[in-house]
């Protein structure tokens, strides 16, 4: 199950940004992953509920997927289409002179955290 090992790096990941931005808690993970990476969105799902669980930082983050198709380009003829994994002929002109353009991202879009709410002071912003 490779989908522990892509979660394992993301959760580092966003949980060093959050901590490097002054985070009290990572709120949730927004990700792009490309059909064509054959990860599977439900053990992605199970892999990082079971990471976030027992950590108090990550307790309770959403995890949001976003699946990418993938989509080539025709070599022999320029069409643009969005297949599956395993079709990869023009359906335009039956070539299988193609290149695929999308669907093997793997990306952090974005993460959640929550903020303190600033000094003890009460002062916000920078000191000048």
């Amino acid at each position: 199950m490779h989908e522990l090992g892509i979660m394992t790096g993301v959760m580092d990941a966003a949980v060093k940004s959050a901590q490097e931005a002054g985070a009290t808690r990572l709120l949730g993970v927004t990700l792009s992953i490309g059909e064509m990476t054959e990860a599977i969105e439900d053990a992605l799902v199970f892999a990082f509920e079971a990471l976030v669980e027992d950590d108090p930082f990550t307790k309770d983050a959403e995890l949001t997927v976003n699946m990418i198709a993938p989509k080539s380009i025709c070599l022999e003829c320029g069409h643009e289409f969005v297949h599956d994994r395993f079709h990869l002929f023009c359906p335009e002109c039956d070539s299988f002179c193609t290149q695929l353009i999308c669907g093997r991202e793997l990306q952090i879009d974005s993460i959640e955290v929550d903020l303190p709410d600033g000094d003890p002071g009460g002062s916000e912003g920078s000191a000048g």
